[in-house]
């Protein structure tokens, strides 16, 4: 499988230039590299003399944006966000100027029907970033008891009707194992009542959502990431994350109230502009934060 030219919109990049503040020279980490806007906006501040480094857990998203920003000032390295230390150390790198931290899910990502984000997929129920790392979401729905299934589906998707879709999955697939993402929106829509006027979202989002957030474990490196990034910071750099729900959003909300360690930046969460949301529908549930570092904290051990 090969990357072809990207189609994603990069959310608030406008807001996200505002308050990064990104002068030449600077060094600079896009945690989630994705379509590569945010790292094209960041290496063209940085000028010659200073350095993106691009991450990404999906080696699509690298093999794309090594070959879509060549000749740009930037490294690339596929890893998760949360292993920012290591990455740094690898380029035999102390601190950084700024991080941005991008949470969602790409429409590069979306688009690949081998991938199983999108509803209309005929392809497996992946939703994993990285297809060499963890357990198929598929796999995932197809052994996992109910009620566990159920209390996934609950507190990462915060949908209501958990517990009917659990019943729902769980009667499917003793007649024949769960396989495409196309037939598991089906199948969790067919759960759901229906609601008068019909929901904004697709019945299924939340619970894609879920699955995703689970097979990725993206809270648990999302709070590693926060942790850790202030050991790699300059003093007065500053740390951007862009989320799209709220159980994200809180994690940076709550870590930027650590006034010992930050000073935030925007007094709440930084939302898409009527014109950005009409040129980009994505961008209508994206929050930013952005703090900066007060002082420069120790590097963790290990």
């Amino acid at each position: 499988m090969s990357a072809g030219a990207s189609i994603h919109t990069p959310v608030l990049a406008a807001e996200v230039m505002r308050f990064l503040d990104i002068r030449p020279g600077m060094r600079v980490v896009d945690g989630t590299l994705g379509g590569g806007g945010h790292t094209r906006l960041f290496a063209d501040a940085v000028g010659p003399d200073g350095l993106v480094i691009g991450i990404d857990r999906d080696p699509l998203a690298i093999e794309r944006g090594a070959t879509e920003l060549a000749g740009l000032p930037v490294r690339f390295a596929q890893a998760n966000f949360r292993d920012i230390p290591e990455v740094l150390d690898a380029l035999a790198i102390d601190r950084v100027d700024r991080v941005l931290l991008d949470v969602g899910l790409s429409s590069d990502q979306l688009a690949d029907h081998n991938r199983g984000f999108s509803f209309d997929s005929e392809g497996p129920l992946d939703l994993r970033f990285d297809p060499t790392e963890g357990e198929p979401a598929w796999r995932l729905v197809n052994r996992m008891r109910p009620e566990t299934l159920a209390d996934i589906i609950y507190e990462f998707g915060e949908e209501r009707f958990s517990r009917r879709i659990a019943r729902r999955i769980a009667t499917a697939r003793e007649k024949e194992p769960i396989r495409s993402a196309r037939d598991f929106a089906r199948l969790v829509v067919s759960a759901i009542p229906r609601q008068h006027p019909p929901p904004r979202i697709h019945p299924a989002t939340r619970t894609f959502q879920a699955l995703r957030i689970a097979v990725n474990e993206e809270l648990k490196s999302l709070r590693i990431a926060l942790e850790r990034i202030p050991t790699r910071l300059n003093p007065g750099g500053r740390l951007a994350v862009i989320s799209f729900h709220s159980l994200e959003d809180r994690l940076a909300k709550e870590a930027f109230r650590n006034r010992q360690v930050w000073e935030p930046l925007t007094r709440g969460p930084v939302e898409a502009t009527d014109e950005e949301i009409a040129r980009n529908p994505r961008s209508r549930s994206a929050k930013l934060r952005v703090a900066s570092l007060v002082a420069a904290t120790p590097a963790a051990a290990g």
